[in-house]
Parts: C-alpha cells; structure tokens; sequence
C-alpha cells in the first residue's frame, strides 16, 4: 500500500490505472469504514482512501481540534482492507489557497434536519467532496466508483446528486449502516462517550425502531410519532435535535400513500451528539 500527500503524487499514483475505487474518510476509522473499503476491493482497478479532516464543515463551535487523529492505525487497518493507496493530504495540500469557490447544495435538501442544526455543514462537505473527486477521478480512463455509509443518510443523497447534476463520470455505491452487536450505529464519535453514557446510547437506534412499529401500527399520525420519540429521549436525559419520519428520495415529509420512507435522528447525549436513521418500507 502507497500513502500519498500531495495532489500531484496522488495523480502519479493513479496515472498506470483505469478506474479507481474511492472510499473518503475523516480517520479514526472503525468497522464501518472497513467494510466500505472491502467492498470497494470488488470494484475498479485500484482502490483509494483518503484521510482527511476537513476543517469547512465543522463550526466555530464544534470538535474540529478534538476530532481524533489515528493515522498509523488506519493506514494498517486499510491495508489490511485491501486499499492500494492512501491520499493524507494536509490542509495545505488540500487548500493551498483560502478555498473561496464552495458547492452550495440546494436549500430544499442540504437547509433541513442536519442542514438546519449544523448550519454550512453540507456546503462543506459537497465542497470537499467535489475537490477529493477532482483529486482522485480526474485522469480516469472509466468511470470510477465512490463509497458512502448510509448512516449519514442526508448526505449520501446530497452527493448522489451533486454527482449527477455534474455529469460526473462517478458510481455512488452505499452500505447498509454498521452496527455494533448492541445496535448502537458506528461514530468515531462514540469514542467520546462514557461508559454509562455508551449503555445508554442504544436508546436513540431503540427510538427509531419504536417510530417504525408505530407506523406499522398505523395508529399514530407522523408528527404525533416523531412527538412521542422526542419526549422519550428528553425523558431519559438526551438533547434532540431532531426524530424524524420522511420520504426515502427527497427527505421531504411523507404524503399519505408514500411507502419508502425513512426515519432520522440526531440527539445529544452529554457532550456528543449521535445521528441514526433507519429506512423503512411500510
């Protein structure tokens, strides 16, 4: 496996190959980018990881400088993985200028749920990915492939369609969130919570599922469930932002007769903030 840090020797890097596959992470990886990277392994002709903390899409107020930083482990669990090449680019490889042209997704997707508690956010992001795609997929001869986690739900679909609107020659393939045996979707952020706060953490993924049988039930309207969910997690002493029921395509809220639907939820536990989402076919 090669690591790379520049733009240019990342190019070098890819130059002998046709169609690169492309999993992008923020480090301090866990089992969930793992398997992206495994299933990347079936794709392309080589396979690429970035690592890279991406400071535009965190807020003044958020865990930027905290954020954990584990680069020796996860160049070894990514090569054990099947990667072929890391790109770690510093911030001045990746911004070499003060990055003043941003991808502003539209309003109607990236302003709701994550958009509206964590305003920017998803300009960050698009803009990072849109540069991480230049950087990876420029000199392909094919098309090439990229890999998301369906945990974070809002954001695949933003990417999916930055993709399209771009008419860039981009597969986004997604997996099925990660769990641990307890339920509990992988975070690097879990790293954050204490013991008795990693028992009760459970309880945000235990809510989505209470918000599925309940529309199952069909026995409660939308509202009336997400009301419930919130009044749950403050109950037992979370933060939510947010308990979510939406459509699966657009995240717009459901209209009678809508059957792919599915449900959000970000909440604070102490001093982490936890999301999960569970797609639901009623």
């Amino acid at each position: 496996m090669r690591v790379v840090q520049t733009v240019q020797a990342l190019r070098e890097a890819l130059r002998p190959f046709d169609s690169p596959a492309f999993v992008p992470t923020m480090g301090n990886l866990h089992a969930g980018h793992l398997a992206l990277m495994q299933q990347a392994s079936q794709h392309g002709d080589v396979r690429v990881a970035s690592i890279f903390v991406n400071r535009l899409q965190f807020a003044p107020n958020e865990d930027f400088d905290a954020y954990p930083r584990t680069f020796e482990p996860d160049c070894a669990a990514l090569e054990t993985a099947g990667c072929d090449i890391v790109f770690a680019p510093k911030e001045a490889d990746l911004y070499p200028q003060p990055q003043t042209y941003m991808v502003h997704p539209p309003a109607a997707l990236a302003d709701m749920l994550e958009g509206q508690y964590r305003p920017g956010f998803f300009i960050g992001v698009s803009t990072v990915v849109m540069k991480l795609f230049q950087c990876v997929f420029q000199g392909a001869k094919a098309s090439g492939t990229a890999f998301f986690g369906e945990k974070d739900f809002q954001q695949q679909l933003i990417i999916r369609a930055l993709v399209q609107q771009f008419e860039m020659p981009i597969a986004i393939q997604t997996m099925a969130t990660v769990r641990d045996t307890d339920g509990l979707a992988l975070s690097s952020r879990n790293n954050y919570l204490s013991a008795a706060e990693r028992k009760e953490a459970t309880r945000l993924h235990q809510c989505l599922q209470t918000m599925a049988g309940a529309l199952r039930a069909a026995e409660l309207t939308p509202q009336a469930i997400e009301e419930q969910a919130m009044r749950d997690l403050k109950h037992h002493g979370w933060r939510p932002d947010y308990m979510a029921v939406r459509r699966r395509d657009d995240l717009q809220r459901p209209d009678v007769g809508d059957r792919a639907l599915v449900l959000l939820g970000a909440a604070k536990l102490g001093q982490t903030r936890l999301i999960d989402n569970i797609p639901i076919d009623l």
